[in-house]
């Protein structure tokens, strides 16, 4: 019990001084990158510092996999070097008892940055979003709410707000739906509400719309005018629409569920979120995964120059499974494959192969 207390110990340090050393990284980098853009834009450093720190848990969570990996490699080169797994191994201990402690803490670290950065990850990066946009003084943005969806859209002049009832699966068709114009300068200036609006070539395309002027009017009900059919300019295209879903990484997972729901209600397709949350749930199990590979190539004793060799191929074949894991996605998101089958295959296969590579250099 007190060897797998110290090798936990160990493990841990371990990780979180490589956790902190790409905190530091990922927060220098982020902050030349923000100043580089928004320089121009007459933001204070204050204001680039507080919009690289809303960015910086969604990064490190992103990070986790290669952390893992380093942390591991890091663990048994150590343990190696010093020959305390040769002093295990002659005293009736398998090096695969030595790996129990490490691998539950890495299934705990797992479970805790699902459970808890992930919350704090979503929750930053969409206010990273918003806090963005107000500095460039542009965005589009969708939003889906228990009564419908909003959209906004806008330009550096002003902004356009819509809310729909419902809408067609890539956003273009919108039914039940009310536009607000809004200018920096004035204000509100004009609300449309029509029956159907549909998106053409730079523009929304309405029917049965009634408009009312917002300025220069006593009574915008008394000067509203209804129209079959009325152009309102729009910058938007299709593909903006559908990028412009809140993503699945700026929604927390124990609101995912909720989210997934409304996409359904409002007839918008929820495979790339439902895909995104089977990921999420499977995170704990590929960063074990993660931690099976770097043990399988670090754990034996090294002799001469083996060592660089072993080293390369752990990160060579966890960057393969980093990859696997994303096609896989991809081909789940496009409908290709299951939705379980993308998200849980790939550290399921990489903790199976791993065990399998384990088993054969240590018992083998």
């Amino acid at each position: 019990m007190r060897l797998h207390v110290y090798f936990a110990r160990r493990f841990l340090v371990l990780f979180g001084g490589i956790t902190a050393i790409f905190v530091v990284l990922q927060l220098l980098f982020d902050l030349i990158d923000h100043l580089r853009i928004l320089g121009s834009s007459g933001a204070g450093f204050g204001r680039v510092l507080g919009l690289t720190l809303l960015n910086l848990p969604l990064g490190v969570y992103k990070l986790m996999p290669l952390i893992m990996i380093l942390s591991t490699l890091a663990l048994f080169l150590t343990l190696a070097r010093t020959s305390e797994l040769v002093v295990t191994r002659a005293s009736g201990r398998s090096a695969l008892r030595s790996l129990v402690s490490p691998g539950l803490m890495g299934l705990m670290i797992g479970l805790l940055a699902v459970a808890l950065l992930n919350p704090i990850a979503a929750g930053t990066s969409r206010q990273y979003a918003i806090v963005k946009s107000q500095m460039t003084g542009s965005g589009n943005f969708l939003e889906l709410a228990g009564d419908g969806l909003w959209l906004r859209q806008g330009t550096s002049k002003g902004q356009t707000v819509i809310h729909a009832r419902s809408a067609n699966l890539d956003g273009t068709i919108l039914s039940g739906v009310t536009f607000i114009t809004f200018t920096f300068a004035e204000g509100p200036v004009r609300r449309v509400e029509a029956e159907t609006a549909t998106l053409g070539e730079g523009a929304w395309e309405t029917t049965n719309a009634k408009v009312w002027p917002l300025t220069a009017t006593d009574n915008p009900e008394v000067d509203s005018i209804e129209f079959e059919s009325f152009s309102i300019p729009s910058t938007l295209t299709p593909d903006q629409i559908r990028d412009s879903f809140a993503a699945p990484s700026s929604i927390s997972i124990w609101n995912l569920p909720a989210f997934i729901d409304q996409l359904t209600t409002a007839g918008f397709s929820s495979r790339r979120h439902e895909v995104f949350f089977q990921t999420e749930l499977a995170q704990p199990l590929f960063l074990l995964a993660m931690l099976l590979i770097g043990a399988g190539f670090t754990m034996r004793h090294q002799r001469g120059g083996r060592t660089g060799i072993m080293v390369l191929a752990a990160i060579l074949l966890s960057f393969g499974l980093y990859f696997l894991r994303n096609f896989a996605v991809i081909l789940g998101e496009n409908g290709q494959i299951p939705i379980a089958l993308a998200a849980w295959a790939p550290p399921l296969a990489g903790i199976v192969i791993s065990l399998g590579f384990l088993l054969h250099t240590e018992d083998g």
